[in-house]
Order: C-alpha cells, then structure tokens, then sequence
C-alpha cells in the first residue's frame, strides 16, 4: 500500500492537471441549495461522510427505476440484469485496490462491519491464549473494540505501538511490542483526528517478519489516495465507501485469498452455503462465503459509480487539490491566537485539522460555525483513548475532499475568528 501511505501530501509535478473545482461543485446538487438558515454551505465534515455527486445519484436511481431484483438467485432478466451489474462494481474495486483476484472482494456495509467480520471469523479460529494483537491509541473504536473484545475473549493480549508527541507512530519502540506472539498487526491508514499518515510499507514489512498479519482500516487513507494491496502486501484492507462519494451502507474487505480460505464465516444464511445436511453445513466459495443473506445490492452498484467519478478525475489532481486546502487552512489556523492543532506537521498528515481554541468547547465552536453554514465535527470522534491520551476531552475537525475550496477555508478561519469574538478570546 505504498501510494496509499501518502494520500493528501503528495506534491503534484507541473504536468499535473489541475482539478477544476468549480466544474467539480457542479457534480454536488446539495452544494448549490442554501441551508434552513439561508447560509450557503461550506461542508468540512468528509472525515465522516462526503457528499454524493449526479453520476452516483442518477446510477442509484437507474438500478432502482430499471431493474431492482435480489442478485445470484433470478434466473429472469430482472436478476440476470442486476448480478451483471453487481459483479461489475466488485470488479472496479478489484481494480481501484490493486488485488489480483475479484474473489478476494467481500462487500460488507462498512468499515466496522469489516473489521468485526476478521475480528470474529479469523480472530476466534486463530487466536490462543498468549498471542498478541498489536495496535495503537490513535485508533478509531471501530478498530479497536474488536480486537479489545476478541482478545479478552480467546485470552490474548492488545499490545500497542507507543505514538511520539506530535501523534505519529513511534517506531523507535517498535521492537518491544512487535514480538514472536504477534498474530496481527490493525493499523489506520490515516488518523481520523490527527490525520497522521501511517507507514504501512515498513508495519507491513515488519509484520510479515515475526508471521503476523497485518490488518489496515482505509477509512479516511483510501479517499484520498491511490490504494495497491499488493505493494506492500497486506493481508487485509477495509473501507468504506460513502467516505469516498458514494452511497452509505455499503462497504468493502479485501482479504488475502489464503487467510480468507483459512477463515471460518461470520453470518450464516442464504447465499452463502453450498449444501445444506441436516448435521453438517458446506459452505460457498469466496467471496459468497463473507456474504450472508442480500447484501446492499444497490449501494454496492452505487459504489462502482463513485469509482468511476473518482478515476475520471484522477489521484494526482485530487490529491494536489486536498493537499492545497489542508496546507492553507494549517498555516491560516496556526496563526490565530488561542488554537492548538493536534497531530504532526504537514508532511506526515492528510486533509485533516483537528483542533481547539483555547476558552472555547468543541462543541460550542461547532455550533457557532454552523450559524454560518459551516459544518464540521466536534467531540471525541470515537477516538477516546487517544483523547485520554491529549488529556483533551473533545476537538474540532475539519476535513476536506476534492469540491472543497480555498474560500471556504477562509470561510473556516473566518469562523474561528468570530466565535473567540463571541467569547471574547479576540
């Protein structure tokens, strides 16, 4: 996952295109509708959801419209029509994720459902008392909780890679906690807080040396950046899709074909089997095995719309785009008083700030700057233990994506900037 371990912070060359943004604000309806408030929009919560453009709208509502059938079941048009249809997107993310084989694709409807799905299948076979599972503090719950719960559960121990103060992983200290009786490595690509870009070339790397897996939560690193599974070589990806301008409920696990194989399943049901005996069960080749019942028929198809948006304009324009937007708002937001931005320099971070304002809640900040239509997230971002870790009970973030533009972040420091005024902080 090399390009994926720099996704907002790689440089564009001069041959780059450009990204044309306002053509691209034109792809969003809900861009161009003024709020309740009469405010315009400015939308800096894509950490936790991006916007969807036409191209993803207009797909979904073909497939509803044209041909909503249950899929590998029909043998009438209907069903004939969306299996092609479906097998089509699985196949776009083979391609989107760099995997060899489309049997390696599994469609969950989510991250969490994904990591739950190798925690449980993978984690309840394999894990022994005494094995370790390693991790770290920056780690969504979504990550976390699931391997807290399996290794209590099958006696093993969480061991966690120490961060350095300005949030990054500390390798130095790597050696003390990646051990022999490390069975997986879970790591996120990027932080959802700190927007820390992990090294996943040298965890994988090193992973793969004591015989562990390595497990890698794409929630925030796959929207922005170019994704190879195989390069490094991981053994697990997952990801979400409406993260990356397409439907919600739909998600994706890339697992390596032989550790899928080697996995038990995790939901029983239709679809999934191959032979039913009243004492025993054959279960279904991969990837039928991990999908139980209907999966999300339709938003799966959405998904393979979102792909095809997001490659008609390209990584390096997005990229070079977001990195510009997370630039501007560092340094802008640096410069004002009484703001703290949590996590590392830009080098080693993605297209998120989070950050407080000293004298002022989150929460309050947040909703001052919604009175001016701007939406972005506060709380703990289900990141408690690293927030237990800032000494910091909840942050500001603002997230940027590929239709977001250098006037909304003024819009942002604007914002910031009016609501120490409202506390008189200025």
């Amino acid at each position: 996952m090399s390009s994926a371990a720099k996704p907002a912070a790689a440089t564009a060359s001069p041959s780059v295109r450009r990204l044309d943004v306002e053509a691209v604000r034109r792809d969003f309806p809900i861009l161009d509708k003024p709020l309740p408030n009469g405010q315009r929009l400015v939308y800096l919560d894509n950490a936790a959801t991006t916007q969807k453009p036409r191209q993803v709208i207009a797909k979904i509502v073909e497939c509803y419209e044209n041909y909503t059938a249950n899929v590998h079941r029909g043998i009438h048009a209907l069903g004939d029509r969306v299996t092609t249809e479906l097998e089509a997107a699985r196949e776009k993310v083979r391609e989107f994720i760099g995997a060899r084989e489309v049997e390696e694709i599994i469609f969950t409807s989510g991250t969490t459902a994904s990591v739950n799905l190798v925690a449980n299948a993978w984690g309840r076979k394999f894990l022994k008392p005494g094995d370790e599972v390693l991790i770290n503090e920056m780690e969504h719950h979504s990550n976390f909780v699931p391997w807290q719960q399996i290794a209590i559960e099958r006696g093993a121990t969480l061991r966690f890679i120490p961060l350095t103060a300005d949030g990054r992983l500390d390798l130095t200290a790597l050696d003390d906690v990646l051990t022999d009786r490390t069975k997986l490595a879970a790591v996120t690509g990027m932080s959802n807080v700190l927007g820390t870009i992990n090294p996943i070339r040298e965890l994988a790397a090193r992973a793969k040396a004591k015989g562990a897996l390595i497990f890698v939560d794409g929630a925030q690193s796959v929207p922005h950046g170019p994704v190879n599974v195989c390069d490094p070589a991981i053994d697990f990806l997952a990801f979400s899709e409406h993260k990356l301008y397409g439907p919600t409920g739909i998600g994706v696990l890339y697992g390596r074909r032989a550790v899928l194989e080697a996995m038990g399943p995790f939901h029983c049901g239709g679809n999934m089997i191959r032979r039913v005996f009243k004492d025993h069960t054959d279960f279904a080749d991969l990837p039928a095995k991990f999908e139980a019942g209907t999966i999300p028929i339709v938003q799966a198809i959405g998904l393979g719309a979102a792909l095809d948006y997001v490659n008609s304009i390209g990584w390096e324009a997005i990229s070079a785009h977001e990195h510009a937007l997370t630039r501007q708002a560092f340094e802008q937001m640096s410069a004002i008083p009484g703001v703290r931005i949590v996590g590392p320099s830009l080098e080693h971070r993605g297209s998120i700030i989070s950050f407080t304002v000293e004298g002022i809640h989150p929460h309050d900040m947040a909703e001052l700057l919604d009175r001016r239509g701007i939406a972005v997230r506060a709380g703990h971002h289900c990141t408690m233990p690293l927030h237990d870790l800032l000494k910091l009970t909840a942050t500001t973030r603002a997230s940027f994506a590929l239709y977001n533009t250098p006037a909304e972040v003024d819009a942002l420091c604007e914002g910031i900037q009016y609501a120490r005024k409202v506390f008189r902080r200025g």
